[in-house]
């Protein structure tokens, strides 16, 4: 939750200062509200302060790390949040004893949970983020995963000549697949389908198909 203060002074600009100092901010931090322009009065009879209202603009990251808190704690969960942020992207990395639950069957859970907080991370950030959820290096030895099954049934096609159809994938599993083997001599990858049953297929190039 965003921190919001109300200051005054003599003019706004006095309020406004008053608030950037009581937040320890610079001004492209926060977002101002005028709440009363202020008035000198007569000879200074019936003046009246300015008033503004002043909120810290949300942290992008922070608003990720509260939106998992609190999912967490609706699913009962026990685990820890890590945030590790770059220009342009934040990793959240979750670890403890209930992570488990969270990956669910074949990363979906995770997957649309990554989904969603983008969604929040997104929403307050002035530029596209793009965030990643790891669980216990889930995603990483997924990938390691998904790469040796790769490489292995290309093999199997070059082999037996023949295409070979993987299981539905969501397009994170299904880029792996077209990575792994982008620059594979003999076989090349495409999809088919549409998602949620949108598969990779691995086929023969066609220079190799003719032989």
């Amino acid at each position: 939750m965003s921190k919001v203060i109300e200051t005054a002074g003599k003019t706004v600009d006095d309020a406004i200062e008053a608030a950037l100092k009581q937040l320890g901010a610079e001004m492209d931090d926060v977002e101002v509200t005028v709440l009363e322009e202020g008035s000198k009065g007569l000879f200074g009879i019936g003046s009246r302060q300015a008033r503004v209202q002043v909120r810290l603009k949300p942290d992008p990251a922070e608003e990720g790390v509260c939106f998992l808190e609190s999912v967490f704690e609706k699913m009962n969960v026990d685990v820890d949040i890590e945030k590790y942020e770059d220009e342009d992207s934040v990793l959240f990395k979750i670890s403890g004893k209930d992570s488990g639950i969270i990956i669910g069957r074949r990363g979906e859970t995770l997957d649309a949970l990554q989904y969603l907080t983008s969604l929040v991370v997104n929403k307050s950030s002035k530029k596209y983020m793009r965030v990643t959820i790891d669980i216990e290096n889930y995603r990483e030895k997924r990938e390691e995963t998904l790469a040796r099954l790769a490489r292995r049934l290309a093999d199997k096609v070059v082999k037996y000549r023949r295409n070979i159809s993987l299981e539905p994938m969501n397009p994170y599993e299904r880029r792996i697949i077209h990575s792994t083997l982008q620059n594979n001599e003999y076989v090349e990858t495409y999809s088919v389908g549409e998602d949620p049953n949108r598969k990779v297929v691995i086929t023969l190039k066609q220079a190799h198909s003719d032989r």
